[in-house]
């Protein structure tokens, strides 16, 4: 049986310390660490990811990551997962958002 994106993505980050999953007010699932969002996913291909404004623009231009789907002005970034290669973008920029949160919270 294979596996969905999110459910690869729900079992990569549910292995880091102290992450929980739960339903996002929007809709689709979010990821915790210590209570602070890391991400969240809609539907099932989809992943937004709040970065500061540096980091933001960072992704955007390197390619790894498109404005947010709706507030294109914000500093959330939009990933659309539809390749191998995609999925494993977007645990890399949750894992950026991850260690982020674990130096923040030390």
């Amino acid at each position: 049986m294979t596996l969905s994106v999110k459910q690869i993505i729900s079992e990569q980050l549910l292995t880091w310390s102290d992450v929980t999953k739960q339903p996002h007010r929007f809709g689709g699932i979010e990821f915790l660490y210590q209570g602070k969002e890391i991400g969240h996913f809609h539907g099932d291909f989809l992943v937004d990811i709040l970065m500061s404004r540096p980091s933001r623009d960072q992704f955007i231009a390197e390619g790894r990551a498109k404005p947010h789907h709706i507030y294109p002005e914000s500093n959330w970034i939009s990933v659309y997962i539809q390749s191998e290669e995609d999925l494993m973008n977007a645990i890399e920029l949750l894992r950026f958002k991850y260690n982020y949160l674990v130096s923040k919270m030390e």
